[in-house]
């Protein structure tokens, strides 16, 4: 793996940051590359229990590379065999994946934003859908994930008038769980990322799948999926340690 992604981690949280700061951690192939391998190597280390992604500088990912062209790819060979990837490596994570989006998440980075599980925000931040202002679809799942989270009215007007959506408004909106001041964005998103360290790994994995799955699937499919996700998690040693926990009046230990 070259320096273009970090990939640091203790105390049972993994940061993973985007590297290229001088362009702005736009994706190469490269980053792409290297961005699946450490999401890939964190999904199988038991140590870790949540995951960060950011960007290092004054932006999380302004997009793709522009200026680096598609490096020997076609656009749709890129999209399926580059950026699909990655965004289906954190969506099928075990773990709870948080993005802290300082500066700005535009393109890609807007796509890989809301592909995380949860969301923090530098104060001074904003989401941008900047495609039609070059003639282009949103791509990268985008349309899926903007429909589902805001309707197709507020989606479509977002993404045609490419709108720069401030902090307070995403939050607002639901695309953001929260807006911190951007000196403390990161700290925010590491102590965030600890608390859910010390919950139960199982159930965080089961309720992470399950409700991905209530994203388009209907209520029988998910009232099935929920019972079989219980009785698998029923009597293992975690929920008997928080069962014991409850009736002791003290913090449960999870091993996971």
């Amino acid at each position: 793996m070259s320096d273009i992604v970090r990939n640091e981690q203790a105390d049972g949280v993994a940061v993973i940051t985007l590297n290229r700061p001088d362009a702005m951690n736009s994706f190469t192939s490269q980053l792409s590359v290297d961005l699946l391998d450490a999401l890939e190597k964190v999904h199988h280390d038991d140590a870790v229990r949540a995951v960060v992604l950011t960007g290092e500088g004054r932006c999380f990912s302004a997009g793709a590379d522009l200026k680096g062209g598609l490096e020997g790819r076609t656009v749709y060979g890129k999209l399926q065999y580059e950026y699909r990837p990655v965004m289906t490596a954190v969506a099928s994570m075990p773990k709870p994946v948080i993005a802290a989006v300082p500066g700005s998440a535009a393109g890609i980075g807007l796509s890989l934003a809301l592909t995380c599980d949860l969301l923090v925000m530098a104060d001074d931040a904003f989401l941008l859908s900047p495609f039609t202002t070059i003639s282009l679809v949103p791509d990268g799942g985008l349309n899926w994930l903007l429909v589902r989270q805001l309707g197709y009215r507020r989606a479509f007007q977002l993404s045609i008038e490419s709108e720069r959506i401030d902090a307070t408004r995403c939050v607002e909106l639901g695309l953001a769980n929260k807006a911190v001041p951007a000196g403390a964005l990161q700290d925010a998103a590491r102590e965030w990322a600890q608390a859910l360290a010390k919950r139960a790994p199982l159930s965080l994995a089961a309720t992470k799948k399950v409700m991905r799955l209530a994203q388009d699937h209907d209520w029988e499919t998910c009232f099935n999926a929920e019972a079989d996700l219980q009785q698998s998690l029923v009597g293992c040693p975690d929920n008997l340690e928080g069962v014991k926990a409850f009736f002791e009046k003290r913090e449960p230990e999870f091993k996971g």
